[in-house]
């Protein structure tokens, strides 16, 4: 039998190239085809680089020929895998992660070296969205050393379980405004988490999945310190809005604080950077209230925002109340007309802001995909 190369083609035509939607013709993923009497030899360009989807390909081709044109043909397959270029992209604000339903807008609150009271400055940050009449809610992500309950003064409680539609759900703890899960509500307080990370991992999707958030305006997460595992499986795990970055001006710590920054910059991970807080900025004592002394240093965080390009979003001084304040359980943001309640409101609605204008001028932020064991390699932003 004499093979045509129009009856090759016409057979092709009834294939769907790999996540397009056109069939091979009319994309023009057919290249080329030679006949050899009773051999033929196609030539396939597809830009889903799956080897699912170069085998399937394959055998849908081999099929289609056989079926239609001459079942004993003898065909050979050349699959060439093209990515595709930026324009050929298609721009989307299309989460693909795993939104949680009703919540808006996550916020996760990172810092490069513990210490700087990232916790706190959360804690604070929650409190004064509820305050501003926002719907809030926490996540405790800091794994192996929760202090959230503590700093809530809801150490004692257990969420409860409730039914939602027919499944068994956690309620999460509610205190001032804010509703709250942490590790810290599962474990003793003289108990020790000593987990490797698959299994911190997985306590984690259970508070953030299994849970009934309910309707949330802003979801804040308390991060752990530095730039690991956790990190990678909550953006791995959720769309993340954007990134509160905390540092003291202490040299040391603006060398974390950079390194904490540029993880959420990196073009694998690609979370926004809404600004940098300032945190233990000076000290001054109740008895010089015209006296600042800059103990870790003077505005190395506003000076490191400037570098980096991102906002600076403000300082909070040095203040015994404010430590106080979280060991009882009271964020010293509830310290009416006080200047740690006044520091705390422009900080928040410096984050506000943030993110309203981050959300004017981006699409939402797709949940990251790891595609190597080495996860997210370091990468020098230019």
């Amino acid at each position: 039998m004499k093979l045509e190369k129009k009856d090759i083609l016409k057979a092709l035509e009834n294939i769907t190239v790999p996540g397009e939607g056109q069939n091979m013709v009319e994309s023009g993923a057919v290249k080329n085809i030679q006949i050899f009497g009773d051999e033929v030899e196609v030539d396939i360009t597809i830009r889903n680089p799956s080897l699912q989807a170069r085998k399937k390909t394959e055998v849908e081709i081999l099929k289609i020929i056989h079926k239609e044109v001459y079942e004993k043909a003898k065909i050979k397959i050349n699959v060439k895998v093209e990515a595709p270029t930026p324009s050929a992209v298609p721009k989307s604000n299309e989460i693909k992660g795993k939104p949680i339903p009703g919540i808006k807008n996550i916020i996760a609150v990172a810092s490069g070296k513990g210490g700087v009271g990232k916790s706190t400055v959360t804690a604070n940050l929650a409190v004064t969205l509820a305050k501003m009449g926002f719907k809030v809610g926490l996540l405790d992500a800091d794994i192996y050393g929760p202090s959230m309950p503590i700093m809530f003064d809801v150490a004692q409680e257990k969420p409860l379980a409730v039914t939602i539609d027919g499944k068994s759900k956690m309620k999460p703890v509610e205190s001032y405004g804010v509703k709250l899960l942490s590790i810290g509500f599962f474990t003793q307080p003289n108990q020790a988490v000593i987990w490797r990370g698959p299994m911190a991992s997985k306590a984690l999707n259970q508070m953030i999945f299994d849970a009934h958030w309910g309707e949330i305006d802003f979801m804040l997460l308390d991060l752990p310190p530095g730039t690991g595992d956790i990190h990678l499986s909550i953006m791995q795990a959720m769309p993340v809005t954007g990134a509160v970055v905390v540092s003291t001006p202490q040299e040391v710590a603006l060398a974390d604080a950079r390194k904490g920054v540029a993880m959420f910059q990196q073009d694998s991970i690609n979370v926004p950077v809404l600004g940098i807080v300032e945190n233990m900025a000076y000290f001054t004592p109740d008895e010089l209230p015209d006296n600042k002394y800059y103990i870790f240093g003077k505005e190395g965080a506003k000076h490191l925002s400037e570098d980096l390009k991102v906002p600076f979003l403000g300082e909070i001084p040095l203040v015994q109340s404010i430590r106080e304040a979280g060991d009882v359980g009271r964020p010293a943001a509830m310290q009416s007309g006080t200047p740690i309640e006044a520091a705390f409101e422009e900080i928040t609605k410096n984050v506000v802001q943030e993110v309203v204008n981050r959300n004017d001028s981006l699409p939402a932020t797709e949940a990251i995909k790891i595609t190597t064991m080495a996860g997210c390699s370091a990468v020098k932003k230019k």
